[in-house]
């Protein structure tokens, strides 16, 4: 036999109770797609290259020059201590090189705020070196070495910089 008289609980899940559901869950959702492409686009730029064709047109001579750079031995060795930024060029059997300009771009992996460029000058033979303040935080130091028209070294080289530079 069936028992007629027990009440229900009371609750009963309707239509209304589905659209808060929907909405409140699509709403969440929608929130926090907003809120990563905010701090997405606030936070890097996503520009790798300026024209992107342009540069893959550019991919074979640049892959040629730097297997140049690369057979004629020459290294070079960063350094960044305090203030004090240098950069090393030696040839392995030559002994240390000299060239006619340093440049060196210090560019943040993510984000162009702080990013900078200094052009180091001849401290002793192969040396090159200038004074600026490398703030903590990691880097990518872009380090070109040209003499009059020839690249001599195109490098890229990312460390950490730990502690505030005094």
């Amino acid at each position: 036999m069936i028992d007629t008289t027990s009440k229900s609980s009371g609750f009963v899940f309707t239509g209304k109770h589905m659209i808060l559901t929907m909405v409140s869950f699509f709403g969440v959702v929608i929130a926090v797609n907003f809120f990563m492409a905010w701090q997405a686009t606030r936070s890097w730029s996503g520009l790798v290259v300026p024209n992107t064709y342009v540069a893959s047109q550019q991919f074979n001579a640049k892959v040629a020059a730097q297997r140049a750079i690369a057979a004629s031995g020459v290294t070079g060795k960063l350094s960044v201590e305090g203030d004090m930024v240098s950069f090393t060029i030696s040839h392995p059997e030559k002994g240390p090189v000299d060239v006619e300009k340093v440049t060196v771009n210090f560019l943040r992996p993510v984000g162009t705020e702080q990013d900078f460029s200094i052009e180091l000058t001849r401290s002793a033979p192969g040396v090159y070196s200038a004074k600026h303040e490398v703030r903590s935080g990691q880097w990518i130091a872009e380090v070109k070495a040209t003499d009059g028209d020839t690249l001599v070294i195109h490098e890229a080289n990312r460390f950490v910089v730990i502690g505030e530079q005094k």
